[in-house]
């Protein structure tokens, strides 16, 4: 047995996800979780009540990473708890979840925890669109100062960390959004920790996380996740999930989410917990098709690149995607040499993709970032990160790759 099967007890994660986190005999004896809606909870005493309300307000730590008497269902409730016990073990080195009702409540909720005023966060580019926008509308008003890196430069990565004053907060999405380029995480959380600041090191882990890269594993301190996208799987619903290995991090954003009031609702608790077995299943198929379609379009001569990390021609990158990542993932960007005509026209004409923003799902998602996704970025940001005219992004789901790659050849035939 590995150490990452090790991570959550005697069982293997696969095992672990459908078993801890749920007593039976709590929900009339159902095999499955039971939807609690209640606003409220009954303590058994005043004393219970005053010692859940210590524990929720910071005033006492709760023993050994544990949690309050339930109060009220802004702070928590028990589809919560249930669901942030069984997604734990999908996250190698993880400990301690906090579910969230989008991915960016999830990111704004770990940026406010641990934002200082006249404090810096170090950031790589491109991000997603709405993390950009609330580190620059947002935290910059407030007088968090941001330091954007170009994604995958390990040296000036490290450069600006520890160049940064008082730099609170590392903000890693790597893979990058929509271009692809890996950072490598752990040299950064190396430096990280020898920064006199001790910054908090946040990976988005969205891309190729739970089961392809393990950030908690090479030294970050937090993996966030917009949970709508592989962990849902179905284009049906919204969620957020913050991953850690520590019980002291976990309290803090727990505690400000109970500010916020931004925790996963019941009902959607349950139906992602509901998807968490498959999950590694999923995302299994929808890597095993992107690689073959990615490579099979490879070359085509209405298309200056295909980006997928089995085609990297960058040593660096290749030696990251080595180092860090299982597998390549389902997600892949491809540039038209006919700029945003030839990818409009691309767009127009798939039948079976479907043209729309997100990402993770079971069906394959099309969409032009320069015009959605990343519209709020300046024309200097774009131009810096790579996201182009041209560019496509593709989300490929389960479907039978063979269809989908003649789809994508019959688009591209009309370009």
């Amino acid at each position: 047995m590995s150490d990452q099967e090790h991570t959550h007890g005697v069982v293997r994660p696969r095992t672990a996800v459908l078993t801890r986190g749920f007593d039976p005999t709590l929900s009339v004896g159902s095999a499955r979780p039971a939807v609690f809606r209640s606003s409220t909870y009954v303590f058994a005493n005043p004393e219970e009540a005053e010692k859940a309300f210590a524990i929720i307000t910071g005033k006492v730590k709760p023993e050994n990473g544990g949690r309050a008497e339930l109060i009220y269902s802004r702070f928590s409730h028990p589809n919560a708890e249930i669901l942030e016990d069984q997604i734990v073990p999908l996250e190698a080195g993880g400990c301690y979840s906090a579910v969230f009702n989008s991915g960016m409540a999830a990111i704004q909720t770990a940026f406010f925890a641990y934002a200082r005023p006249d404090s810096a966060i170090v950031y790589t580019t491109p991000l997603y669109g709405g993390t950009t926008g609330l580190i620059q509308k947002f935290l910059k008003p407030l007088g968090m100062h941001g330091v954007p890196v170009a994604s995958g430069r390990a040296d000036a990565i490290e450069e600006a960390i520890r160049g940064t004053k008082d730099c609170a907060i590392v903000y890693l999405e790597t893979p990058a959004n929509p271009t692809m380029i890996m950072t490598d995480i752990e040299r950064a959380a190396e430096a990280a920790a020898r920064h006199p600041s001790k910054p908090v090191v946040m990976v988005d882990n969205t891309f190729l996380g739970p089961v392809f890269q393990h950030p908690l594993m090479l030294g970050a301190n937090l993996c966030l996740y917009s949970a709508t996208k592989y962990l849902g799987g179905y284009s049906d619903m919204l969620g957020g999930v913050a991953i850690t290995d520590s019980a002291d991090m976990i309290q803090k954003l727990r505690s400000v989410r109970s500010m916020f009031g931004n925790i996963l609702q019941p009902d959607e608790c349950w139906m992602l917990d509901s998807r968490l077995s498959t999950v590694a299943l999923r995302m299994n198929r929808q890597s095993k098709n992107a690689q073959r379609i990615a490579e099979a379009l490879h070359g085509h001569k209405d298309l200056s690149q295909v980006i997928y990390p089995t085609l990297f021609t960058d040593l660096e990158q290749k030696r990251i995607f080595a180092k860090q990542c299982d597998f390549p993932g389902g997600m892949f960007s491809i540039e038209f040499k006919g700029g945003k005509e030839a990818a409009f026209q691309f767009l127009r004409n798939v039948r079976i993709a479907r043209n729309a923003v997100s990402l993770g799902s079971v069906e394959s998602l099309v969409c032009h970032p320069k015009s959605t996704t990343h519209s709020g970025m300046s024309a200097e940001e774009l131009a810096e990160s790579g996201v182009t005219d041209g560019l496509v992004r593709v989300s490929v789901g389960i479907e039978d790759w063979r269809d989908l790659l003649a789809d994508f050849e019959q688009a591209l035939a009309s370009v």
